[in-house]
C-alpha cells in the first residue's frame, strides 16, 4: 500500500562547526513512525526536494555564519531514498553562497535553489554539472551588496510545462517589502528584462509551491502577523494581471518550509520554533503533527 512519507530537515546546532546535529527525519503523514534518515549534518541544511522517481533525496546547506554575515560555504548534496550513499553535488563554496529552498525540474533533469546572500536563482544537471546563473540581483563580492535584504532571494518553483520560474525576495525581517517573482526559464533574467513582479510589498515571504493541476500559488510568510507568519494562496496569475491573495493558514512561529501533497489536497508546514503542520489545501482542518521537532526548515514528501 502506497502510504505519504514525509522527509523534515532540522538544523540543530549546526551553527556550530563542531556539532554535527543537523538531521533528515522521515515520519509518515500522520506523524507516526518518526526515525532519523540521515545525521551528523553541520553546515545549516534548509532546502529539501525528492526526486519524482524516489531514487534521491537533495538538500541545500546555507554554510557558516561568520562575524559579518553568512560566510561563502554553502553546498548541495544527495542522498537515496533510504538515506544511504549521501554525496556532495556542490562543494562548499564553490559555485553557490547560501543556498535556500530548492527544487527538482524532472523533464529537463535539473535542479533550482535561489542563493540568498549570492543573491541569484540558480540551476544546474543533477550531479552538479552546468552550473547557470538565471537571476542576478548584485555583485556577490560586495559585502554591501550581500547584506541588503531587499536583493535576497529565498522560495523557487518551476512549471516546466509553462517556461516559468518563480522565487521570492524576503526583504528586511518584518519589513513589509517582500516581493514574489517569475521569469521565462530560458528567457534573459540575468539582464533584467522578462522579470516580472507578482506581488511586493509583502510582510516577509519564505518558500513556494505550486499546485499547477488546479492554478495556485502558494508561499509561507515569516513577517509579522496579522499578515506574516502565514500561509497564503493566489491564483497564477496570467501574463501582466494582478492578482490577490489569501490567506490560508495563521499564528505560524518563524513560518519556512511548505511541501503541496496535491493527491491527497493536503500541505505540509514547517516553522523555525519546531513546529511541523498539516492542513487541508484550503487552509482547513489544520493539524499539528509536532510542536517542536527541532530547528526545521524544508520539507518534502514521497508516496512509497
Amino acid at each position: 500500500m502506497t502510504q505519504t512519507h514525509l522527509f523534515i530537515l532540522d538544523q540543530g546546532n549546526s551553527d556550530d562547526r563542531n556539532t554535527a546535529s543537523g538531521r533528515i527525519f522521515t515520519c509518515l503523514s500522520d506523524g507516526t513512525e518518526g526515525r532519523d534518515l540521515v545525521t551528523g549534518l553541520r553546515s545549516a541544511p534548509d532546502g529539501i526536494s525528492v526526486s519524482a522517481d524516489h531514487n534521491y533525496i537533495f538538500w541545500t546547506n546555507m554554510g557558516h555564519p561568520g562575524a559579518d554575515g553568512w560566510t561563502n560555504t554553502g553546498s548541495i548534496q544527495r542522498c537515496d531514498i533510504d538515506g544511504k550513499n549521501v554525496i556532495t553535488v556542490i562543494e562548499p563554496g564553490t559555485k553557490t553562497h547560501t543556498p535556500k529552498q530548492l527544487t527538482i525540474a524532472e523533464k529537463s533533469k535539473k535542479l533550482y535553489w535561489c542563493d540568498r546572500e549570492g543573491m541569484r536563482v540558480m540551476r544546474s544537471d543533477l550531479d552538479g554539472g552546468n552550473v547557470e546563473t538565471l537571476v542576478s540581483n548584485g555583485d556577490v563580492e560586495n559585502a554591501e551588496h550581500r547584506a541588503d535584504y531587499l536583493r535576497w532571494c529565498v522560495g523557487i518553483q518551476v512549471d516546466e510545462d509553462a517556461g516559468q520560474v518563480y522565487w521570492t525576495q524576503k526583504g528586511p525581517p518584518k519589513g513589509g517589502k517582500g516581493k514574489i517573482l517569475r521569469c521565462p526559464i530560458n528567457g534573459t533574467g540575468s539582464d533584467r528584462e522578462g522579470i516580472e513582479v507578482l506581488f511586493d510589498h509583502l510582510p516577509e515571504p519564505i518558500d513556494l509551491s505550486l499546485d499547477l493541476a488546479e492554478g495556485w500559488l502558494y508561499w509561507t510568510d515569516r513577517g509579522d502577523i496579522p499578515l506574516g507568519n502565514t500561509v497564503n494562496r493566489s491564483r497564477i496569475p496570467k501574463k501582466g494581471e494582478k492578482t490577490k491573495h489569501e490567506i490560508l493558514v495563521r499564528k505560524l512561529h518563524e513560518g519556512i518550509g511548505l511541501e503541496l501533497d496535491v493527491k491527497n489536497r493536503s500541505m505540509y508546514i514547517t516553522d523555525l520554533l519546531g513546529g511541523v503542520y498539516r492542513a487541508d489545501l484550503d487552509g482547513s482542518n489544520e493539524k499539528v503533527l509536532f510542536p517542536d521537532l527541532g530547528t526545521v526548515t524544508g520539507i518534502a514528501i514521497a508516496h512509497l
